[in-house]
């Protein structure tokens, strides 16, 4: 059997129809596949690759790591170098209050611990996301999932978990005093891209201060500078009780955070003990990649760079939106969803950029509107290259019917 077979095989795979493409190395802001062609990552594998794909640090530093230990034992027993070198770095970059980071392998596996910890904490049960929010697909995270149709094949999931409309301030008041955590992006992801209206972050912080509510901020996709700051929640003036982080953060290896005050981490630790637990989170090798990764993203002033880059991006875009190529485009620092003017030519566009070389992705409850977030360490000449791909692929689309 060739890899391709044994890859439908085998494979047990979240959907019909996948890209498959055969990736024998992928390098900076490119991917090549078996038969020699590349491709240009403007998705980052879906907000992973910030620093690009096989950053030299990043490697050099998973190289050393390699040569002192891999895994040794379960998280929290033996001192680790890279997972507290990684805590205290993370901390350095963080108000103050969130002072204590636990370790996990994903996204929402940090989702998961975030809402045992912030029940543990307040002794309340009600949990409150957002609709049209994702925030993970284990059982826990797809409780708070906003889109039905992704999770009725599954109930009955968590009880006592209620939404509201992002952007609604009336719809505050339904957090009460019932309210374990609510939880949030700053910029709805897979809804599109939509930000937070004036005002809204601060009101919402404002209502779980006044109820004793835990705010929790999903920063898996729109922190680590995609936003422009190195943190999304850092424009609004607000602080969260409970961060939550992944992807981006490994630097290309898989792990996952959430941050919390020490006091409300600790009760993690106590009736019952080992509250929350996890054999492999905080790898060290992952952790050591992690620490790379930030000191390239800082070193390189690459956030404060994002807002340059997407504003060159959605410039290039333009045209297409006067030609009726795209009806809308809205971007958060170096983040764009970009509306297609007719949706049911989605699958001819994706195959159209794959045949001119370039990647991206569609995002889940918006199936019209496709993403643009590429590493942050692209370069002019890399945008000028992936953005011409793009626009030939759009006006190939254009033309088949």
């Amino acid at each position: 059997m060739t890899e391709r077979e044994l890859f439908y095989r085998y494979l047990g795979l979240p959907a019909f129809g996948p890209m498959a493409l055969d990736i024998v190395k992928a390098e900076g802001v490119y991917l090549y596949d078996r038969g020699g062609k590349d491709y240009i990552d403007l998705v980052s594998g879906i907000s992973v690759s910030n620093v690009g794909h096989r950053h030299p640090q990043v490697i050099e530093a998973i190289h050393k790591q390699l040569d002192a230990y891999l895994y040794v034992n379960v998280y929290g027993e033996f001192i680790h170098s890279p997972q507290v070198k990684l805590a205290e770095k993370l901390v350095s970059l963080l108000p103050s209050s969130l002072d204590s980071v636990y370790f996990v392998n994903s996204g929402t596996e940090a989702i998961e611990g975030a809402m045992k910890l912030a029940k543990r904490f307040t002794g309340r049960s009600g949990i409150i996301a957002f609709k049209n929010a994702y925030h993970g697909s284990t059982q826990g995270s797809l409780s708070i999932l906003g889109n039905e149709k992704m999770k009725q094949a599954f109930r009955p999931l968590l009880p006592d978990v209620s939404f509201l409309e992002f952007n609604n301030f009336s719809d505050l008041e339904k957090i009460t005093r019932h309210t374990a955590c609510v939880v949030t992006e700053t910029t709805q992801s897979e809804a599109g891209l939509i930000p937070p209206a004036d005002g809204f972050m601060f009101q919402l912080r404002k209502r779980c201060n006044e109820t004793g509510t835990l705010l929790v901020i999903d920063d898996v996709q729109m922190g680590f500078g995609r936003t422009g700051s190195f943190f999304s929640f850092e424009p609004y003036g607000i602080v969260p009780d409970i961060l939550v982080l992944a992807k981006a953060l490994g630097a290309g290896m898989p792990l996952g955070a959430f941050i919390a005050p020490k006091n409300i981490m600790e009760s993690l630790a106590f009736n019952p003990e080992l509250g929350h637990i996890t054999t492999f989170g905080g790898h060290p090798v992952s952790c050591a990649a992690a620490i790379a990764g930030i000191d390239v993203l800082l070193g390189g002033q690459h956030p404060q760079a994002a807002e340059e880059k997407g504003k060159l991006i959605e410039g290039m875009l333009s045209e297409a939106l006067q030609k009726g190529l795209i009806s809308g485009i809205r971007r958060k620092g170096l983040a764009l969803g970009i509306d297609l003017a007719d949706v049911s030519k989605r699958k001819v566009f994706l195959d159209s950029c794959l045949d001119h070389g370039v990647l991206i992705d569609y995002y889940l409850f918006k199936p019209a509107t496709f993403r643009i977030a590429p590493p942050l360490v692209i370069s002019g000449k890399e945008i000028n290259e992936g953005m011409g791909r793009l626009l030939k692929a759009m006006a190939s689309t254009s033309t088949k019917t």
